[in-house]
């Protein structure tokens, strides 16, 4: 099995890249997902969430409003990471838990986790390579205002977040330019999958 990270700033295409590796063969594990899912009502990290962010930030329906906490923690970086502390353990022990059940079904497969906060959790050893999807900060911006309806001084804090491009761009294994087409994306996504089957195999005989 190839274990690969796949990780990029917020709003490049990143799912649409993830998106494209499956349509190839990849099995996709989405670290989005899988922090909601643990921070479902009765989950230990919703649970653990709520004790600290306080129950206004609760729905009705006693779900967590991922836009009232994201503007949170998007506008004080030690809840941030405080938010993180309490949530990422349980999405990498989920993560494992994915992890064998693909490796038992498919000895051989090709598993691309896509992870936002890949390189600031400093989680790259995790893997066998990482692929990072990278446009301009300004596209960045304006795909977050769009996306998330917000204004572009929230959408700057939150890329200001985040590590800044070029230094992600110093820790990647591979770098897909995401700022062509769509189909220029998925001819460049189809060229590294190739690579990636070429080093499954290598993995394999070792």
């Amino acid at each position: 099995m190839l274990n690969v990270g796949l990780t990029g700033g917020i709003a490049c295409g990143k799912s649409t890249v993830a998106r494209f590796f499956v349509k190839n063969g990849a099995h996709l594990i989405d670290f989005d997902l899988l922090s909601r899912q643990v921070q479902k009502p009765g989950k230990p990290a919703w649970q653990k969430v709520v004790d600290y962010f306080g129950k206004e930030i609760l729905q009705k329906d006693k779900k967590i409003n991922r836009v009232k906490l994201g503007n949170i923690v998007f506008a004080n970086k030690n809840k941030l990471f405080k938010l993180n502390k309490i949530v990422h353990p349980f999405v990498y022990q989920e993560w494992h838990s994915q992890l064998d059940k693909i490796s038992k079904k498919e000895k051989r497969a090709i598993v691309l986790s896509d992870i936002p906060l890949l390189f600031e959790g400093k989680k790259q050893h995790l893997f066998d390579l990482t692929i990072l999807v990278v446009i301009e900060p300004e596209e960045q911006i304006g795909r977050l205002i769009a996306r998330n309806h917000i204004s572009r001084k929230e959408a700057e804090k939150r890329l200001k977040s985040q590590m800044p491009i070029n230094k992600k761009k110093e820790l990647a294994d591979i770098i897909i330019d995401n700022r062509e087409s769509i189909s220029k994306t998925e001819k460049t996504v189809k060229k590294v999958w190739h690579n990636l089957l070429k080093r499954e195999k290598i993995k394999h005989s070792m």
